[in-house]
């Protein structure tokens, strides 16, 4: 199918699709690219009322938003959610063709590798990385010439971080940066561009909502910043905004940490 066609009129507003868009580093994703004068399709996985949050958001700030229920580990729903993404363009925004799209939605959480069950492991290549990876090939001929796809990726894949018990996570975090740099060669001939952006912790709802449920670990993890905080979602939320933009039109193929100079 060819990608490249387009009817959609020349000052029609551009569409972003951000998965896992209910709360957290999606949230503020919607939100940010949304100022930017895009459209945005916010996905959620448990959360419809978090999803319609950031849409109302995205409202009050003037710009329009639909959300769609998305499960990132359940690839045989991905026809579906495309067919759902085809009506909600043509109905709200009168186009067929999307401009980025966010692979953000994930969960956190380490096992002991002693501990590690194969079907804990198959959980978070699912979501993790089949997921993304296959959602982005069911939505490519959706994907605009000049299209930009941002994977989030982690700060964990890095040397220097390697804590004990995330082996299944960061594994599957660093398979998504090898995927991302090689779908940026393979894609780059249709115009799409393919980052990855890693953050460092950051204060999400990650690990069942562990910072606010355990604050007494944070000086720690903030004194291994160069910055001495944790990262917020608008720390994150900002740069994959400027990532899927024009601004950033001779970007693909990095992965870019976002992380305060953690580890450093």
């Amino acid at each position: 199918m060819n990608t490249e066609q387009t009817n959609q009129p020349t000052d029609a507003l551009p569409v972003a699709i951000v998965t896992g868009a209910s709360a957290g580093i999606g949230r503020s994703a919607a939100v940010e690219i949304a100022r930017r004068g895009f459209g945005v399709i916010a996905t959620y996985h448990s959360r419809p009322e978090g999803a319609e949050d950031t849409v109302r958001l995205i409202e009050d700030l003037g710009g329009t938003a639909r959300a769609i229920r998305l499960d990132v580990g359940d690839t045989e729903t991905f026809p579906a959610f495309r067919e759902q993404v085809e009506a909600a363009l043509a109905n709200e925004w009168g186009t067929d063709r999307i401009d980025a799209l966010v692979n953000n939605a994930g969960f956190g959480g380490g096992r002991a590798f002693e501990d590690m069950r194969e079907a804990d492991f198959d959980e978070y290549y699912r979501v993790l990385l089949r997921g993304p990876y296959f959602l982005t090939q069911t939505l490519l001929p959706l994907l605009r010439r000049g299209a930009a796809v941002v994977n989030v990726s982690s700060s964990s894949v890095r040397p220097g971080e390697s804590e004990p018990g995330y082996s299944g996570y960061a594994g599957m975090k660093a398979a998504l940066v090898t995927a991302s740099r090689y779908l940026a060669r393979e894609l780059g001939e249709r115009g799409i561009r393919v980052n990855t952006i890693a953050p460092g912790p950051t204060r999400t709802r990650i690990g069942g909502d562990a910072f606010e449920k355990y604050p007494d670990i944070i000086p720690a993890i903030a004194a291994k910043t160069a910055l001495g905080r944790l990262g917020e979602p608008d720390d994150i939320g900002r740069v994959i905004a400027f990532l899927v933009s024009a601004d950033a039109q001779w970007i693909t193929g990095e992965d870019i940490q976002v992380a305060g100079g953690y580890g450093l």
